[in-house]
């Protein structure tokens, strides 16, 4: 098939989250299984130093926002190590900018219109480029206008008419929320702002309008497609879900093992390990670790890891509490790394000082690092609030790193829980707990410490993690399954 990514990142040429990930490694693997996408980006600044080759395709584009006429250029590169093209659209105006979205904390005040350029440009390159396209696969909110405009202006024109659209929601917090007069620069009728359609309490919003106009919705695991269609989860989108529930599924975010396998992890020199070799490996790893940020070299001693966003969504609100309770009491390592709101620097800066024998922090981020702590920890903490897909757990399962969950989202759906069902059965791969308070998460570190020093859960824990197969094959085999069954029932009507 033929598979047009509408996305504003993907890795390498820009990326703030997971959104890039997906969006480099998505397109590729499909082009492994035959299919033929190509990528639609934004030419961001960030895209422009990512020293990728970039060529001029000598094809410009002209779009109407509001009363004026716009005009930007389409820029031609390929993914790395693939024949996948991407196409840039440029428009120094809108896309050089220090940043995508947003500067000093604030969004940028014209995105709406930075964005409606975007999605009309991205559709009109399927004309002016002469794209072969069978389905838009558009992703978040700064896509979501693409499905509307394949339904109205669109849709019954050559070569858009009878094209069907999947949107896939990364993170439903993240809405393209704007003023409703901003309505106007769309070119869209004013009679689809409706609570049915584009109106979301009082406002514009471009991932509401993906939602209604969409021919299939996706998000990164089934447990946050069930979690979204109630509050709080669902941000205010209960009720257009729950009309949609029947186009609404969940697919399983992927893992690049060729980026992350201890087996041939550039970062671990001679030290790389699989899953039947990891006893030496993780122990030179960890004594490695230790040393590089200056704890004490033990062996017995366990070490815990968390690598994110410093936010109250990651679950460092308990992270920082159970910290200070454990270094006090409980023979134990912690290692952090990431970077975020001022609390959590403050908070875990304070308690590197206070405990330089059980507390490392490091307040940057360092794909180097890590790669290292993924390798040299025994333990990874992530009690999220909630986690659409979240993808530490699945590096740590490939590294031996045992995982200790909240069950909510791509958490629940990729971590078993240590019971002893689940231990007798050979299914179990880390720890997992429900309540969202600090309390529940000590009990999980508590019961993980425990097997920690039982060799033989622990061995068949880390080896059940290990074989663990969360490529971006399985994934990108549903979503090819997806477009087809799309494309093949054809654009649902629209009101």
């Amino acid at each position: 098939m033929n598979i047009l990514f509408a996305t504003s990142e993907a890795a390498p040429f820009s990326k703030t989250g997971g959104l890039g990930d997906v969006c480099g490694a998505l397109p590729r693997e499909l082009a492994k299984l035959g299919h033929r996408p190509v990528v639609v980006l934004p030419a961001f600044r960030q895209v422009k130093l990512s020293g990728m080759p970039i060529e001029p395709t000598g094809v410009s584009v002209d779009v109407p926002i509001g009363q004026k006429m716009v005009r930007g250029q389409y820029l031609r590169s390929t993914l790395p190590d693939s024949d996948v093209p991407v196409i840039l659209i440029e428009q120094p105006e809108y896309y050089d900018r220090p940043q995508p979205y947003r500067e000093h904390g604030e969004d940028y005040k014209d995105n709406c219109e930075r964005f409606v350029f975007y999605c009309r440009a991205a559709l009109e390159a399927i004309s002016r480029l002469g794209l072969p396209v069978d389905v838009v696969h558009c992703h978040d909110w700064c896509a979501g206008l693409v499905p509307a405009y394949l339904k109205t202006l669109y849709g019954r024109l050559e070569p858009w008419r009878g094209l069907t659209s999947v949107l896939t929601i990364h993170n439903l917090a993240y809405q393209g929320n704007f003023w409703h007069w901003d309505m106007a620069l769309t070119g869209l009728d004013w009679k689809y702002f409706n609570w049915r359609q584009m109106e979301f309490y009082g406002n514009l919003s471009f991932l509401k309008t993906g939602v209604a106009f969409a021919d299939a919705i996706t998000t990164v695991s089934p447990s946050y497609a069930r979690e979204i269609l109630s509050p709080p989860l669902s941000c205010g989108f209960e009720g257009i879900l729950q009309n949609r529930v029947g186009d609404l599924s969940g697919i399983i975010n992927g893992v690049d093992y060729n980026e992350w396998n201890p087996a041939a992890d550039r970062y671990l020199e001679g030290n790389c390990y699989d899953e039947h070799t990891y006893p030496a490996g993780k122990a030179a790893c960890k004594r490695e670790l230790q040393r590089l940020v200056d704890l004490p070299v033990q062996a017995d001693v366990p070490m815990l890891a968390a690598i994110s966003r410093l936010a109250d969504q990651k679950g460092f609100d308990l992270i920082t509490r159970v910290m200070r309770h454990w270094a006090e009491r409980v023979d134990a390592q912690w290692v952090i790394l990431g970077t975020g709101e001022p609390k959590y620097h403050e908070a875990l800066g304070s308690l590197a000082k206070e405990f330089p024998d059980r507390v490392a922090v490091r307040l940057e981020f360092s794909d180097e690092l890590a790669h290292r702590i993924e390798a040299g920890a025994d333990i990874f903490v992530m009690p999220s609030q909630y986690e659409p897909c979240g993808l530490n757990q699945l590096y740590s399962l490939k590294y031996g790193t045992v995982p200790v969950v909240r069950a909510t989202g791509g958490l629940r759906d990729t971590v078993v829980n240590a019971t002893r069902q689940t231990l007798d059965d050979g299914t179990a791969t880390g720890f997992s707990f429900e309540e969202y308070t600090s309390q529940a998460l000590a009990e999980a570190l508590d019961r993980a410490c425990r097997a920690v020093r039982e060799k033989a859960v622990w061995n068949q824990l880390v080896e059940t993690g290990m074989r663990q197969d969360w490529s971006w094959r399985h994934s990108a085999e549903r979503y090819a399954d997806l477009y087809e069954r799309t494309a093949a029932r054809g654009p649902l009507a629209v009101e």
